[in-house]
């Protein structure tokens, strides 16, 4: 049973042990404010039909000469890369690449972030920087789009070493580069990715190199491990039910550039807020509801069965919590935008840490009366504050899809909504 089955599955345990367990917050995530998206790309379907795709994560690139040709750059797991221009059609696909010899992970593409600016070779270019969970590395591409072929470009160094693996057996076993969030310290200029390890609570900082032959190559500042067992108000610890083996993993993940301040989702557990240095105590903002609910692992099933709720979880995210992204504003305002996954919907906290990330607001996006449909299940999100011409005036918000309707029979779809981020604003507002 996946978290987001898990979370579901706690629900209807709690209500069917109600004389005896605390229920879930009464929260009406159904009377937060509906949206609906402008735009749509086609269904990835995740077969051998289909290039075994599957949509996760997306990234916003704002063409500064001219926004109208701004691009949405997206990973799709095995099925590698995918970039759209504003109108969601596809304009670029690109392989993960395979594994190094036959039985061998192959590549798969998790998460994506942007890098503006970055100096290449006596050059500056904008890049984007993937996880690629499959061989547990990073791969970084140059952003051109006048570019004949298509707007990426593979730059990473062909010595680039995993991110995490001693080896390829270690590879293999897929406890690898995960979600990721890239950052440029204001002071050094130096750029970063913040990449989570994958079954696993912890984190890496790397420093992403530029090589005197145009590639880019990364080396490891530091590390640091967030909690898998947890210590409630009544004494008892708390670990989230997993298969045994795995600890509560990281994969949603942003970076405040205005203060390098990491928004970390730990899937089942809440947000964390820490420095992007990896220094400092790490702070959890906010609980998911599902918080302390213990569970029991059933090897016969692969599934677990979550007990009785001690009430101590939080009363806004249902799990898992994925897809962090930030509105930033020029005053220091702004949101952090968080998909709640277990109840389609999205949480929004004030982006000041003087107000210590308070929650501002939410809502969900909903099918409209045409052929779009709406987002559930989110993975991963997207926001960008900034004019991207006549389509988006007041900037852009980008969801997967986990479900997309109408899918085709059995097959499993998945894609991604576009959202003008002027109907967010004015919903939270």
């Amino acid at each position: 049973m996946s978290i987001r089955q898990w979370a579901r599955a706690t629900a209807l345990v709690v209500a069917a042990v109600a004389a005896t367990a605390v229920p879930l917050p009464a929260e009406a995530s159904s009377a937060v404010p509906a949206l609906h998206p402008r735009a749509e790309t086609a269904p990835l379907y995740d077969d051998g039909a289909g290039g075994d795709a599957n949509a996760d994560d997306p990234a916003i690139w704002r063409n500064a000469a001219d926004p109208e040709r701004s691009l949405v750059i997206a990973t799709a797991k095995k099925g590698g890369l995918r970039v759209y221009d504003l109108q969601a059609r596809e304009v670029q696909s690109l392989p993960a690449p395979a594994g190094p010899a036959a039985g061998d992970a192959p590549g798969r593409f998790n998460n994506v972030d942007l890098v503006s600016g970055l100096r290449l070779a006596g050059t500056r270019a904008d890049v984007a920087v993937v996880s690629d969970r499959g061989n547990d590395r990073l791969r970084i591409y140059r952003i051109d789009r006048e570019k004949p072929g298509g707007p990426l470009t593979d730059i990473t160094d062909p010595g680039a070493l995993p991110v995490f693996s001693a080896d390829q057996a270690r590879i293999n076993e897929q406890k690898t580069a995960y979600g990721l969030a890239t950052w440029t310290d204001r002071k050094t200029g130096r750029s970063y990715a913040l990449v989570s390890q994958r079954n696993r609570t912890r984190l890496a900082l790397l420093e992403l190199i530029a090589t005197p032959t145009g590639t880019v190559d990364y080396r490891q500042v530091r590390t640091l491990d967030l909690p898998s067992t947890f210590r409630l108000p009544n004494g008892a610890e708390w670990t989230p039910c997993a298969e045994p083996g795995e600890a509560p993993q990281v994969e949603g993940m942003v970076v405040d550039p205005a203060d390098g301040t990491v928004y970390a989702g730990q899937e089942d557990v809440g947000i964390w807020r820490i420095g992007a240095g990896l220094t400092g105590t790490p702070v959890l903002i906010d609980r998911v509801r599902e918080y302390g609910v213990p569970g029991t692992y059933d090897e016969e099933t692969e599934e677990c069965t979550p007990g009785a709720d001690p009430g101590f979880g939080g009363k806004h995210l249902t799990a898992d919590v994925e897809g962090l992204t930030l509105v930033t504003e020029r005053d220091g305002d702004g949101y952090l935008l968080a998909s709640s996954q277990g109840d389609d919907t999205f949480v929004a906290y004030d982006r000041e840490r003087d107000e210590d990330n308070e929650v501002e607001g939410g809502f969900r996006i909903t099918a409209t009366s045409s052929a779009l449909d709406g987002s559930e299940v989110c993975d991963g999100a997207a926001a960008l504050n900034a004019p991207l011409g006549a389509r988006y005036p007041r900037g852009l918000l980008v969801v997967q899809d986990g479900r997309e309707t109408p899918g085709d029979g059995d097959r499993e779809a998945t894609g991604f909504k576009f959202v003008d981020l002027g109907d967010v604003l004015d919903a939270l507002d």
